[in-house]
């Protein structure tokens, strides 16, 4: 496997200290606190080993309290909040410095049967014609603000393509919308807990960005604070992250210094398997 991302599957991979109670580390991937989704799929993680094999996650609902201290290990604190006769919920604490960071409320479901439609995936090229990100940003990045750099150029364990190219620099005003492609750069396991942990920390890319595309906003500099403020993702169907998979993000409203962003996450044959919602912090400085 991919040494880059066999790092992430062991980062989500937590380590138990006591009963309901575990620590994961953090990897610095160029943003100035710890990336959110690594936060909610240690999290996940952490919600996952406190219930039965046969329940898997539906739907989380997070909040991000205080940043991250890349430099601290984080201790997620389990609250077996109910077991039901289909339905079981968990509470998570992270915990830094004697302080909550993180909070989540996680549900989980024994598989069975129902009604079932879902909306059609939007109409976009195949990821195998477009150029992956890394390429895109080489010549836009001679002229980025340092902090945007290395951002980018982090090595990073997926395939970004976007179908729209992004500008860095000065972005033309446009239309909330945007898709990206995104896959693991090699294979993972066949276990579904390390999917389901790892579409967890990627759906958190990209999202609050969406909500800066009607406003031309750069959002890479240094005037401009950017912070996630809660995150909610549904799983609706099992699918495999080292397979392509198209995020079509949307942002309906922004005010109050704050843009709310959404996405749908559909594989490559078109079938929904994840839906996003996140409410962000936009705050432009003099």
């Amino acid at each position: 496997m991919d040494k880059v991302l066999k790092d992430l599957v062991q980062l989500l991979d937590l380590e138990r200290i006591e009963d309901n109670i575990f620590r994961g580390q953090s990897r610095d991937i160029g943003t100035p606190q710890v990336f959110g989704g690594q936060v909610l799929g240690q999290a996940l993680c952490a919600a996952s080993q406190t219930v039965a094999a046969d329940r898997t996650p539906h739907s989380l609902h997070a909040y991000f309290l205080r940043r991250g201290d890349v430099n601290v290990p984080i201790v997620y604190d389990v609250d077996l909040a109910r077991d039901g006769g289909t339905f079981t919920n968990r509470r998570v604490v992270a915990i830094q410095h004697g302080r909550p960071i993180f909070n989540m409320a996680v549900s989980f479901q024994e598989s069975e049967p129902g009604v079932e439609h879902q909306i059609e995936p939007p109409d976009v090229p195949d990821p195998e014609s477009l150029p992956d990100l890394k390429e895109i940003s080489k010549e836009a990045l001679k002229r980025a603000p340092e902090r945007m750099k290395r951002f980018v150029t982090t090595e990073r364990p997926f395939h970004v393509r976007p179908v729209q190219t992004p500008e860095f620099e000065a972005p033309a005003k446009q239309l909330p919308v945007k898709q990206v492609w995104m896959k693991a750069v090699d294979k993972l396991p066949d276990d579904p807990t390390v999917h389901q942990k790892i579409l967890a920390y990627i759906s958190d890319y990209g999202l609050l960005g969406t909500s800066t595309l009607p406003h031309g906003i750069a959002y890479m500099k240094d005037n401009v604070i950017m912070a996630s403020l809660d995150h909610a993702l549904w799983f609706h169907h099992p699918c495999r992250v080292d397979e392509w998979l198209l995020f079509s993000y949307d942002s309906p409203s922004a005010s109050g210094a704050r843009g709310l962003s959404r996405a749908q996450v559909f594989t490559q044959d078109g079938k929904l398997v994840a839906s996003v919602a996140q409410e962000g912090l936009i705050r432009i400085v003099d």
